[in-house]
């Protein structure tokens, strides 16, 4: 039985015949499919492995990557990655789809003895992939680059210990004042306003500056500003994504020096 929208293509219960033409057509039009059905894997290269037969969900992607998934798990108990080069056949032991990569050379079988379903793909994806920072890479930037929050801040400590808890970043502003900083990678709501308050009350008795207590955050709720207004304190925008492009610069540069003074000693 077929099924067929634009963007995928369905085959139930194909005899191996059928299926085999099928998946030659999807490889030579370099479109992904996702076969599920009975099979065993053997794997040849840097190691070797063999997997017995039974149930898997092999996706094989239109750049030639290759993964077989057990029906559990998120992980692919055998893969191979893109630029694979791939060759069918039917054989006794049924039909045989080969994963070939050529440096290192690896080869990846696997022996399907009966298939359930062919899904062939035709598939569209232009979207750009972004990685945003946690609040731990948030601080990390801030520190890297405390002008994040305000001109001429230094920072003093991470992770501060005081009675309600650890202080992310304390530092002193450039007048002087002892600036305490609460993090939050999300939407900022009144806990996090109460939680930096209380950090700011347990510094008092322990220093004569002044203190002034900054939450930063890439949002804050809309009930907060006024909580934070009779609270004395202040509310820093910061984006996860803009912390997170700071520290792969920084990554980036460290790169290229390393390069830059090894290849000098070559």
């Amino acid at each position: 039985m077929k099924k067929e929208t634009k963007h995928v293509s369905v085959v139930e219960k194909p005899l191996l015949e059928h299926a085999e033409s099928v998946i030659r057509k999807s490889l030579l039009e370099h479109r992904g499919f996702v076969v599920i059905g009975f099979c065993e894997v053997d794997y040849r290269g840097r190691a070797s492995s063999k997997l017995e037969a039974g149930d898997r969900i092999v996706i094989i992607k239109e750049d030639g990557a290759v993964l077989v998934h057990r029906p559990t798990e998120y992980s692919p108990v055998n893969w191979q990655p893109p630029g694979c080069l791939f060759e069918t056949r039917r054989t006794n032991e049924g039909l045989s789809i080969r994963a070939v990569r050529r440096k290192p050379r690896e080869v990846l079988e696997v022996i399907f003895k009966k298939i359930y379903v062919i899904n062939t793909l035709n598939l569209t994806d232009k979207g750009v992939f972004y990685l945003f920072a946690s609040e731990e890479d948030m601080q990390k930037a801030i520190v890297l680059n405390p002008s994040l929050i305000e001109p001429g801040l230094r920072i003093t400590s991470i992770e501060k210990k005081v009675e309600p808890g650890f202080v992310d970043l304390c530092g002193l502003s450039k007048e002087g004042r002892l600036v305490i900083i609460e993090i939050k990678r999300k939407t900022a709501g009144k806990d996090a306003a109460i939680q930096l308050a209380k950090y700011v009350e347990a510094i008092k008795p322990f220093t004569e500056r002044e203190i002034r207590g900054i939450l930063v955050a890439p949002d804050i709720a809309k009930d907060v500003q006024p909580l934070l207004a009779t609270l004395k304190l202040e509310f820093k925008p910061l984006s996860p994504k803009k912390c997170a492009e700071i520290l792969n610069k920084r990554r980036t540069v460290k790169i290229l020096d390393y390069l830059k003074t090894n290849m000098q000693n070559v």
